[in-house]
């Protein structure tokens, strides 16, 4: 049997990778219907950013806990309720659109909602899927499940996009349906869960920190992608440029979205093929590079097409980073700490989403969105030429197992 049909027989990691398809699609199409709901009642960059920044204030507060939690309890029930939560949150902004009582403040709340929902799947979802596959598939596995997260993240926000035409209503409707059937799906994902005999205590609150910051390869990859995110990341904007700029309405704004997970799903694909075995440090940083320049590329463009070819290649180059980061995080982490230092990372790259949108959002309202997308890039350039000076270790990586490099 060759690696790739030994890693379809896992039943338990298939149904996961299913219901996170289902989950992430819901959530694309979620997170596509809220911008645009908020730039319909607002027409403010200043509002759309401030959407990042109630998702990143509760992801900020509550990761290291939740790592915690993720460490001690079943992680495939922790991810199914964050999942039924998210459900919640769309119907109650069906509710809200049928009963006509939508409003800013209301988007606010659920984004803090979403925000602290995400910072228990996260780590729930990333330490989750050592414990379904044999170590020797893990590469493979992080590759597939990539190839599976960037079909969601294609998926969601061209349907987003498109059932958005035909009203928030329709929308949220669905996002409901795919949500909950996530959750349940997961409730069907077992493994042999041993909880942890010592008590909890501040040290072990703060053992996820403290093991990311020893390990300076670990600290590298998570704070080079996260200023990556922070710098680079222009979907905040995605809603500016598709009314004002490209001036190609919802169904733009959903390919927008979307073209980002298209060339992931190319890359994804490639490297559940081909993996990587050889110099992953120097790729993963010169893949950082090539996100800013085509984040430069995508900030100047007025061309509809060119925008999107832009922000497919933005997505190839951050998938790399993606298998990269998170395959050495998970040879590198014993498992008892895996949902606390799943939780450092979410930290460093699920909450600077949340805040790049922010900071996208917000010197473009100081600016304009075009400063504001090619400032980021080269931002970006920058930040991966001085980590191949900060972490030479990091940039000397050959293999992805520690134990080879």
């Amino acid at each position: 049997m060759n690696p790739l049909s030994e890693l379809l027989a896992q039943r338990s990691y298939v149904r996961f990778l299913l219901a996170r398809l289902s989950g992430l699609t819901a959530n694309q199409m979620l997170m596509v219907a809220v911008a645009w709901h908020m730039y319909e009642l607002t027409s403010s960059a200043w509002d759309l950013g401030l959407v990042g920044l109630f998702q990143f204030i509760p992801a900020l507060l509550v990761t290291l806990p939740a790592g915690h939690v993720v460490d001690r309890f079943h992680r495939g029930r922790i991810y199914a309720v964050c999942m039924l939560v998210q459900a919640l949150v769309a119907a109650l902004l069906m509710g809200a659109t049928q009963g006509q009582f939508a409003s800013r403040e209301l988007l606010f709340v659920v984004s803090v909602v979403l925000g602290t929902a995400r910072a228990f799947q996260m780590p729930a979802q990333q330490a989750l899927t050592p414990l379904l596959v044999p170590q020797r598939l893990l590469s493979r596995a992080v590759a597939l499940s990539s190839s599976s997260v960037q079909v969601g993240v294609i998926a969601g926000p061209a349907l987003g996009g498109l059932l958005f035409a035909y009203g928030a209503l329709t929308v949220y409707a669905v996002c409901t349906a795919l949500l909950l059937l996530a959750g349940v799906m997961t409730l069907f994902v077992h493994y042999s869960h041993r909880p942890p005999t010592q008590a909890p205590s501040f040290q072990s609150f703060v053992a996820g920190l403290v093991f990311v910051w020893r390990h300076k390869v670990l600290l590298g990859a998570t704070t080079l992608d996260m200023f990556a995110v922070l710098l680079g990341g222009a979907v905040a904007l995605l809603p500016i440029y598709a009314r004002d700029i490209l001036h190609v309405g919802p169904e733009g704004l959903g390919l927008l979205r979307a073209a980002p997970a298209a060339g992931a799903l190319l890359m994804s694909l490639a490297l559940t093929r081909w993996p990587l075995e050889r110099r992953v440090g120097p790729r993963l940083l010169m893949a950082v590079a090539v996100f800013g320049l085509a984040t430069v590329v995508f900030g100047m463009s007025s061309h509809f097409w060119l925008s999107v070819l832009a922000l497919a290649v933005t997505g190839a180059a951050d998938n790399i980073s993606v298998v990269v980061r998170i395959t050495v995080m998970q040879l590198e982490t014993p498992d008892e700490m895996r949902g606390r230092v799943a939780a450092v990372n979410s930290i460093f790259i699920g909450a600077s989403n949340q805040l790049g949108e922010f900071e996208s959002g917000s010197v473009a309202a100081w600016t304009s969105p075009e400063f504001s997308a090619i400032s980021g890039g080269v931002g970006t350039v920058l930040v991966a030429c001085l980590w191949w000076r900060l972490f030479p270790g990091l940039a000397r990586r050959d293999h992805l197992s520690p134990s080879r490099s």
